[in-house]
């Protein structure tokens, strides 16, 4: 179905880009280091780093991956750490060095961390500490040969770099006992990079630049292969989006979502570095009275997050005093806003939140609102530049205005497919290239698209993606557990949370065995938040939970 989405874009923003403009990520990194040597790059915890700095360290530390570890193009790289300078640092160095980055979400159990570094046969790894004792549990068992460990106050200046490890080692206790025999400390990895000569690497757009894990709702998570064609052009084409509201003197937007989500990474990590804006990360954001501090020392014009951490901040002392004239939008994706944040919002900022769609897989930005419009609208917005939306029925055939279909994606930004995954590939795309979101969505009669459903089982907690089978595999390991099926429920402070239905092997059996069951072997926002024991799990002909039933 072709559509003309030129007259329903924003004033100024074309329908087409030339998305060809950089030959890499790393080209984007070393343009913007030369373009705006002296501007402000990263702030974190009072320490930054201008560009011309975040050049140097990532060069150093290309360098250090070349010469010292003989690590070469195309090769895996783990990355394990909150929102710090030492992850722009390992992050643009790694690019710029050729390899191929997969982020680690710090919170992952050891047994999900053991899936994702054997299933990208990850070489290398930097950790912060805090997370090391997670790594010493499955290092036996993975083809990790060298592990960069680095502590939270690493870059910060001397003095608090040495306050900030000892507080968070001996004072708050926060870095559990671990031992990693031959493990470098990212300082030493620093340092020995400057010393040495950063090879400059030969990069297409086809070369794949990052794994970005993302769950299934059959089996463990897979990795979106995005070749640095992909993000490139979702790049460019976020900066042909925001370029209305954005200004030539430089931009500061907060970063609170963790810059190893694709949200975080290519909108403010990336798009804003590739047009000279100050990124201010917040490393734990959890800290609500801390994050309120923060942005009370910056004047801020942007700020990404999803329902949850707007709400927390609404519900702040001391957020609704602060100033917001320099704020120009708020934006907001990973999980519906809900209207009462969203009114709250703007009443207290005198901003809207701007709603935007993606995944993964498209890099992350498919659809996004203006970000001029004048109240929160619920839709999705429009298609991005050079991108393609198509809603379809079950049988591939596109549904008139209005009418609810699986919204498919097509476009310079989606995936190359999931990592060794040919069968699953094969599924997710339709004969002409378009990506199946999973999605079910609509469209109206001013071109904007709203989400209507998922089409698959996926829970959304927080922003975060949880399957069902996963869930119910790990709960299927415990000897007093006949069965078990995992469903969403509606939840006031995470959109959703994940309720467990369990049939019982062991009568004695209780709620909170169960839960703790999960606590150990489930990150935090995955383990089930209700319990309910049942007789039998409802289930179709062929075996399959019925999970509408239990809903």
């Amino acid at each position: 179905m072709e559509k003309n989405w030129f007259e329903n874009y924003p004033i100024g923003v074309r329908n087409t880009i030339d998305t060809e403009a950089f030959g890499s990520v790393a080209a984007i990194i070393e343009h913007s280091c030369r373009q705006y040597a002296d501007r402000n790059a990263f702030s974190n915890m009072g320490a930054t780093l201008t560009y011309a700095g975040i050049d140097k360290e990532s060069t150093a530390f290309a360098a250090y991956l070349q010469q010292t570890l003989g690590m070469r193009k195309g090769e895996r790289i783990a990355i394990m750490m909150p929102n710090c300078l030492q992850y722009a640092t390992a992050l643009f160095g790694a690019l710029r060095a050729g390899l191929i980055v997969v982020n680690i979400n710090p919170l992952y159990t050891a047994r999900e961390l053991e899936h994702q570094l054997n299933d990208a046969e990850v070489k290398t790894l930097i950790v912060m500490e805090n997370f090391a004792a997670t790594l010493e549990k499955i290092y036996d068992s993975v083809p990790v040969e060298t592990v960069i460990t680095t502590q939270l106050g690493d870059m910060l200046s001397p003095i608090k770099r040495a306050l900030t490890n000892f507080v968070v080692k001996r004072v708050k206790k926060m870095v559990p006992n671990w031992s990693l025999p031959g493990a470098t400390d990212f300082p030493s990895a620093l340092a020995a990079g400057h010393r040495q000569t950063f090879e400059p690497v030969d990069i297409t757009r086809d070369d794949l630049a990052f794994l970005q894990y993302t769950g299934g709702t059959t089996g463990p998570a897979k990795g979106a292969m995005l070749s640095h064609g992909n993000v490139v052009a979702n790049v460019l084409q976020c900066q042909e989006w925001f370029k209305p509201e954005m200004s030539s003197e430089g931009e500061l937007i907060i970063t609170a979502l963790p810059m190893y989500h694709i949200f975080a990474l290519t909108v403010n990590t990336l798009v804003y570095f590739s047009v000279g804006g100050h990124n201010v990360l917040i490393t734990n954001p959890r800290d609500m009275p801390g994050f309120v501090k923060t942005l009370s020392q910056y004047p801020f014009s942007a700020i990404t997050g999803v329902n949850t951490l707007y709400n927390g901040l609404l519900n702040t002392e001391g957020f609704s005093d602060l100033d917001f004239s320099t704020l120009k939008f708020s934006m907001s994706g990973g999980m519906a806003t809900q209207q009462p944040v969203a009114e709250r919002w703007a009443e207290v900022t005198g901003k809207p939140i701007i709603e935007g769609y993606g995944l993964s897989e498209t890099a992350p930005v498919a659809t996004c609102n203006a970000l001029n419009v004048k109240s929160f609208n619920h839709s999705i917005g429009m298609p991005m530049p050079s991108t393609d939306i198509d809603i379809r029925d079950d049988d591939g055939n596109a549904q008139p205005i209005g009418e609810p279909g699986e919204l498919c994606v097509r476009g310079p930004q989606v995936m190359q497919g999931y990592w060794r995954k040919d069968e699953v590939n094969a599924e997710a795309f339709t004969e002409d290239g378009f990506f199946r979101t999973g999605d079910i969505a609509r469209q109206d009669d001013h071109g904007l698209f709203y989400i209507v459903d998922r089409k698959k089982d996926m829970i959304l907690v927080s922003g975060f993606n949880v399957y069902p089978n996963e869930i119910e595999d790990v709960v299927a390991g415990h000897p007093d557990i006949l069965e078990a099926a995992a469903v969403g429920v509606p939840d006031e402070k995470s959109g959703e949370a994940v309720k467990l239905f369990v049939v019982k092997k062991n009568p004695g059996l209780t709620a909170e065995t169960v839960r703790e069951y999960c606590r150990e072997n489930l990150t935090a926002y995955k383990v089930p938040k209700h319990y309910e024991f049942i007789e039998e799990v409802p289930k179709s002909n062929v075996g399959k939970i019925l999970r509408k039933e239990l809903r």
